[in-house]
């Protein structure tokens, strides 16, 4: 089966690499608004060739790896697909994705999100295994093809992905505070941070903790300007009740409650608990 890439970034590159390493792909094929990131995709081998728009149409497996308005977009134009062409999408909302795939092509549609990436983008952020190993939640499949539905989950299982079901919409309240929240402090803490501290004290005294919790802000503003803005309501509450929790733990450090601000900590510790 050949297939076909549009978006050739971290999401887009790795997956192409992992696609090439199974037995059943017999080319990979990309395509890019960005024509520098076509001419880096192709000097990283991350793809055979660039394709034009029309042409990746004749592919048998069609990747969406770009922002969800550029899923929503991209489904609009591949109306005129085979009837057997799989699509599948790798954005990280999907409750309005999948209310936008045109009726004709629904059969054809898989609505995915590999819950993985690292906070670099572009080709060259591309790397192999990116996949292997981590969750790939598969959301309202009854309402994908038989046939499209088995060859997305062979793809997944065979690039060594665990496999959830659910909802788009359920996807979208558990993304919020999984990963669409997190990004948001991230930005928050680092603007915070640097509308404080010069650029010499930052680099003299920033350790492990605020890396590790600004590491987020390196994340690509065109991508998650996009995916804040398609789950604004379910990111608003989760920010609102995050908000909620600093607020108590304020509280408690401002009255001295000493026992509370404890408590709040060994709280937070049982979530690795879930880890372990």
């Amino acid at each position: 089966m050949n297939a076909a890439i549009i978006g050739l970034g971290l999401m887009g590159g790795s997956f192409a690499l992992a696609l090439k390493e199974l037995d059943f792909i017999t080319s990979v094929v990309g395509y890019d608004h960005n024509e520098q990131h076509q001419k880096t995709a192709l000097e990283l081998s991350l793809v055979d060739k660039i394709v034009t728009f029309d042409e990746l149409k004749q592919a048998e497996i069609i990747i969406l790896a770009i922002p969800v308005n550029g899923v929503i977009r991209a489904l609009h134009e591949l109306q005129d697909i085979p009837d057997k062409t799989t699509i599948i999408d790798l954005g990280s909302t999907k409750e309005k994705i999948v209310k936008s795939v045109p009726s004709q092509i629904r059969h054809n549609f898989v609505a995915a999100h590999p819950m993985t990436g690292t906070e670099n983008f572009g080709p060259t952020a591309a790397v192999e295994g990116l996949y292997k190993e981590k969750v790939v939640v598969l959301c309202d499949l009854e309402d994908s093809g038989e046939y499209q539905a088995t060859l997305a989950k062979k793809i997944f299982k065979s690039i060594g992905m665990k496999k959830y079901f659910m909802k788009a919409h359920e996807h979208d309240r558990h993304a919020a505070f999984i990963s669409h929240m997190p990004h948001a402090i991230s930005y928050s803490l680092a603007n915070t941070v640097m509308r404080q501290e010069n650029r010499e004290n930052i680099l003299a005294l920033a350790a492990g903790g605020f890396r590790s919790m600004s590491r987020l802000a390196k994340s690509s503003p065109y991508m998650w300007e996009d995916i804040f803005k398609q789950n604004k309501d379910n990111l608003l509450e989760a920010i609102t009740l995050f908000e909620k929790e600093l607020s108590g733990l304020k509280t408690a450090i401002e009255q001295d409650n000493w026992e509370k601000v404890f408590s709040e900590m060994e709280d937070g510790n049982k979530l690795y608990d879930i880890f372990s």
